[in-house]
C-alpha cells in the first residue's frame, strides 16, 4: 500500500519543522502526504479531544501560529491529550489513522491513541516508542507518507533541513 511508506524527520523546534514543510511544498511534494505531531499547551480552555477533516482548529496554545500556518497547508488537524505524554496536535492524514484506531478500538500491544495510529501507516513498535519520547521531549515529527518513490525523494530533500533525525518506514516492515 502506498500510504503505509514513510520518511519520519525528527525536529528540535517548531520553526525547523515549518521550514522543512516549506522545503517539501516549494519541491512540489504533495500537501496531502504530510502530518506533523507535536506538543502544545492549550491555554484557552482544557480539551480532552478534538478533530477535524478539512477544517480548521477552533482553538491554539501557544504556538497558535505555527499550528494556524500548518492548518492551511495540511488536509486534517486534532488535538489529543495522550496519557504519558500530554497535549498532543496532530495536522495531515495521521489525524484519520488515529482517529480509526479510537473510533474501531484497535489495541496495539499498550500504544497510545498516537502510537496505533503510527503503527497503522506502518511504522514499527520500537520506532513508535522512540517518536513518542520525542514528542514527549518537545521536539516535533513531520511524516512524509507516499509510494516508496515519493518517500525517498521527500528524505533527500528533508536530508537538506535541519532534522536531528531522518528514518524510512517500509510497508514490509511492520
Amino acid at each position: 500500500m502506498d500510504d503505509k511508506n514513510s520518511v519520519v524527520g525528527v525536529y528540535k523546534s517548531h520553526s525547523d519543522a515549518e521550514q522543512s514543510v516549506r522545503e517539501l511544498q516549494k519541491a512540489g511534494f504533495a500537501m496531502k502526504k504530510l502530518s506533523i505531531v507535536g506538543k502544545d499547551y492549550h491555554t484557552e480552555e482544557h480539551v480532552v479531544g478534538y478533530y477535524s477533516v478539512g477544517d480548521r482548529m477552533k482553538a491554539w496554545g501557544k504556538l497558535g501560529s505555527f499550528w494556524g500556518g500548518l492548518w492551511g497547508l495540511l488536509f486534517g488537524s486534532a488535538f489529543f491529550f495522550v496519557p504519558g505524554i500530554g497535549p498532543v496536535a496532530v495536522a495531515g492524514p495521521l489525524v484519520s489513522w488515529i482517529i480509526a484506531a479510537l473510533e474501531g478500538a484497535v489495541v496495539v500491544g499498550g500504544l497510545s491513541a498516537l502510537g496505533a495510529g503510527l503503527y497503522s501507516v506502518g511504522i514499527p513498535k520500537d520506532s513508535i516508542v522512540n517518536y513518542e519520547t520525542q514528542i514527549k521531549a518537545e521536539k516535533f515529527l513531520l511524516i512524509a507518507h507516499g509510494t516508496m518513490e515519493e518517500v525517498q525523494k521527500a528524505k533527500e530533500l528533508l536530508a537538506k533541513t535541519p532534522a536531528q533525525e531522518l528514518n524510512i518506514h517500509s510497508a514490509n516492515e511492520a
